[in-house]
This record gives structure tokens, C-alpha cells and sequence, in this order.
């Protein structure tokens, strides 16, 4: 009984072993054609389907050779100026070193003997470094088509040669100068993709891209907010403040996370070291008045707010933030009843000086009237002015409608 499973078996191996020398034959004949290139690499694909195939090197030239066959057909066309296929050019090149790469992986097997005796890696290193810059040129091609997954792919591919045994010879993270903007393409696509883990996989590099370094310091901003890692946020957007002040990005941001934890003093400071860059800077003037507003800090709110209007007299929030500044400081005496009628004088003279505000915040912002109608509506009832009291109130009516 043994034996007849014995003959089985050698019958079983040989027969696989014929079949896959005849697919082998089938496809070195399609490629020498020039013909029937996709199923010589269908063929190959299947034989390695079978992990006992993996460790044969024949099985994995011819598969090479018949994707290099098909990249040169495409490369031909291009020299030629005739119509070719951008995306099979790129993807093919992908593929050439996906396969010598494994290829590789196994030639650097110890033979039976325990010795390593690599046969094929110098070659097939000169080969594919000629072929590496296709592999960024597809990174920038599968960007600008916003395929961001794809060209992730090509970029992570040119970074990773750099460490692989394959390429040892040219110390890629050393002689190559494009690497770290190959790195910088990559955070972009992770960035791009909302996948945290593809954008800090190679941003250590990126962050060597010092003309990108901006921007860089925008994705990781990004990147740790959706982590919830709060410390590196919160120190990667004091860097990009610290170093590009004027930048969109990292002031409003800083200031927003002094605010939220009540830290007004610091989101003054950064307030102040703003305007050393750019006095005359709108944004970062409407902040500070805002800042100032809500620590009820009116007369230096309103300072800033007379500074603002005089350097944009249509700039609607610095009318809004001096209203408030007024409007504020009367409501706060008008609540202590005590006060209030000792005070009645000043009361309306707040009122008064709030209301040339909001009049002028009513006309730049029409459609803001969840800010300007209610303040509006006190301002006019305590100042006894009847018809405006009436107009307000029926906005009020219909806002409520």
C-alpha cells in the first residue's frame, strides 16, 4: 500500500513538473513573438501561485521578461510620438521591481552547501536604477490624475530601495538628492488619503525636504489632531508658528488651543509676537481683540477694534467685537440692580456708544442677525428709540418663525 502512494506521489510531481516546464516554454514562446505578452504573464502568476514554485528562479525571469516586453512595446510608442498607454508604462515599471525584487530574495538563499552565491543582483540593480526615476515620475503622474493611493505606492517604492539589499551599491538615502521629495509626495498622498499611518511613515525623510518644510509641519499638525496626540500637535504648530508666523495655518490654530484650555495670557503673547511680524495684519488683530473681549478687557478690545476699522473701514467683525465691548460692559452693570440705578447714565452711554456699532456691523453683515438682532433689540428698548424698536422686534418675530 506504501508503495503504490509512493508511486502516486512521483507521479503526481513529475506530472507538475512538466506542466510548469511547458508553461515556462509556452511563455519564452510568447515573448519571443512579442505576442501574447499578458497571458506569458498570466502564466507565471499562476505558477507562483503555488508557494512550491516560489523558489524557482526560471518561473521568475520569465515573468519579468514578459512585463519588461511589454513596458518596451509602450516605451517604443512613446519614443516613436505615437498614441501609448501612460498608465501601463508606469505600472509596469511597479512591477519589474516588485519582481526582481523577490527574485532577489531568492537568490540570496543559501544553497545546499550553507553559502550565498548571488547571481543575478548586479545586473538586475543596474537595470532597475535606470528604471527607478519612472518610478517618481508615476508618483507625480498618479497625483495630478488625485489617484492618491496609487501614487503613494510608486513613492513608498522609490523610498524603500534605499534599504533594500537589491540597490546596497548606491547608497540611495546618501547620493540621491530627490529622495526626501519622494518622501515629501508620500506624507502628501497620506495625507491626502486621511490615512495617518502612510503619512508618518516616511516623514522623518520629508522633513529633510527643507523647501516643503512648511507644509510638512501642516500634514503632521493634521495627522496627530486625528491621532488625539495632543503633545506633538500641540509642538508641531508652536514650531510652524515660531518659524512662519505669517503662515494661514498655525496661528489661528495656536490660538485656538490656548483658548479652549483658558490660557488667554499665552494666546495674547502669540498675539503680540504675530503683530512684530506684521502690525499691520488684520487677522491677527481681530484675534487679539477677540481675546480681549472675552477676558473683558474692554478698553484695550476697543483699541484694537478703532485700530482695526481704521486700517479696514469694511472689515465687518471689528465693529461686531467694539458693539460687544460697549454692550457687554452695560449689561453686566445693568444685571446688579443695586448698581444699575446709580449707574443709570453710564448704562445708556455704553448703549449709545454700542449702538453706532452694530447699525454699521448691520449693514456689512445683513445675514448675521443671530449676532446683531437681540443686542439691537436691548439697545433700542433702552434707549427709548420706538420705531426701531418695532423693526427689530418683527426680525426677532420671524427668526423665532
Amino acid at each position: 500500500m506504501k508503495n503504490i502512494f509512493l508511486v502516486l506521489l512521483l507521479l503526481t510531481s513529475s506530472l507538475s513538473c512538466y506542466s510548469q516546464k511547458k508553461d515556462i516554454s509556452t511563455a519564452r514562446g510568447y515573448i519571443k513573438s512579442g505576442k501574447n505578452l499578458h497571458k506569458a504573464e498570466e502564466l507565471m502568476w499562476q505558477l507562483l501561485d503555488d508557494s512550491l514554485n516560489r523558489g524557482n528562479k526560471k518561473i521568475w525571469l520569465t515573468l519579468y521578461e514578459s512585463i519588461y516586453k511589454q513596458y518596451e512595446i509602450e516605451n517604443e510608442k512613446l519614443y516613436l510620438n505615437q498614441k501609448y498607454d501612460t498608465v501601463a508604462l508606469f505600472m509596469q515599471t511597479k512591477k519589474m521591481f516588485s519582481v526582481l525584487e523577490s527574485l532577489d530574495s531568492v537568490d540570496a538563499l543559501p544553497g545546499g552547501d550553507g553559502k550565498v552565491a548571488l547571481s543575478f543582483r548586479k545586473k538586475h540593480a543596474e537595470t532597475l536604477n535606470q528604471f527607478r526615476p519612472n518610478l517618481y515620475s508615476g508618483g507625480i503622474y498618479f497625483i495630478r490624475q488625485q489617484q492618491y493611493d496609487v501614487a503613494f505606492q510608486f513613492f513608498n517604492e522609490y523610498i524603500n530601495c534605499a534599504t533594500k539589499p537589491l540597490f546596497a551599491l548606491y547608497h540611495y538615502l546618501n547620493n540621491d538628492k530627490m529622495i526626501s521629495k519622494a518622501a515629501y509626495w508620500a506624507v502628501y498622498c497620506g495625507y491626502k488619503l486621511n490615512d495617518p499611518k502612510a503619512t508618518l511613515r516616511h516623514s522623518y525623510l520629508a522633513l529633510k525636504d527643507s523647501s516643503n518644510y512648511c507644509l510638512m509641519l501642516q500634514y503632521l499638525s493634521e495627522t496627530y489632531l486625528i491621532e488625539n496626540d495632543s503633545n506633538r500637535y500641540y509642538n508641531t504648530i508652536s514650531e510652524g508658528f515660531k518659524k512662519y508666523p505669517t503662515f494661514p495655518y498655525f496661528f489661528p490654530r495656536l490660538i485656538d488651543y490656548y483658548s479652549k484650555r483658558n490660557l488667554f495670557d499665552k494666546a495674547l503673547e502669540v498675539c503680540d509676537q504675530a503683530l512684530t511680524t506684521d502690525s499691520l495684519n488684520i487677522n491677527f488683530l481681530f484675534a487679539k481683540s477677540t481675546i480681549l473681549l472675552n477676558t473683558s478687557r474692554y478698553d484695550k478690545c476697543l483699541e484694537v477694534c478703532d485700530r482695526l476699522i481704521a486700517l479696514n473701514d469694511s472689515f465687518p467683525d471689528a465693529y461686531l467685537n467694539a458693539g460687544l465691548a460697549y454692550y457687554n460692559q452695560a449689561v453686566e452693570i445693568d444685571k446688579n440692580f443695586s448698581i444699575a440705578r446709580k449707574q443709570h447714565a453710564k448704562i445708556i452711554q455704553f448703549y449709545k456708544c454700542a449702538l453706532s456699532y452694530f447699525e454699521k456691523y448691520k449693514i456689512l453683515a445683513p445675514d448675521q442677525k443671530k449676532k446683531w438682532a437681540l443686542p439691537l433689540y436691548t439697545i433700542y428698548l433702552n434707549l427709548n428709540m420706538g420705531k426701531e424698536f418695532d423693526a427689530i422686534n418683527q426680525i426677532l418675530r420671524e427668526m423665532k418663525n
